[in-house]
């Protein structure tokens, strides 16, 4: 069996062919990725600073994987809670709101271990 010769594309090969974008071919592309998925949406809401809580969509990521629904059997993960809080960072970075989701984290697990701070 022969080796396929093409490489892996890159953010390089995508970069040659967005500079190629005119403006609403770009708004165009940018439409289509936001309705592809709520993680676009929710990494474009917090970019941009939109609506009254961006932070909403990555708590509830976190509180889904820490917390789980033990009826519907849903399992525990540590990895996926914290990517909520580094995919916030990648969208916005915003240092207020990167602390904000680092204390519902550890709330939500301290919640999961049965501790309260009341």
């Amino acid at each position: 069996m022969q080796k396929s010769s093409k490489k892996k594309p890159t953010w390089t090969d995508l970069k040659r062919h967005l500079a190629d974008l005119d403006g609403p071919s770009l708004l165009a592309l940018i439409q289509n990725l936001y309705a592809a998925s709520k993680d676009n949406q929710a990494f474009l809401h917090a970019r941009f600073a939109l609506g009254e809580d961006v932070l909403e969509p990555y708590k509830t990521i976190i509180h889904r994987w820490v917390c789980p629904d033990v009826l519907r059997n849903q399992d525990i993960s540590v990895v996926k809670a914290k990517k909520a809080i580094s995919d916030y960072k990648k969208a916005a970075g915003r240092p207020e709101g990167l602390a904000e989701l680092m204390v519902f984290y550890c709330e939500s697990c301290m919640n999961l271990l049965g501790s309260s701070s009341d």
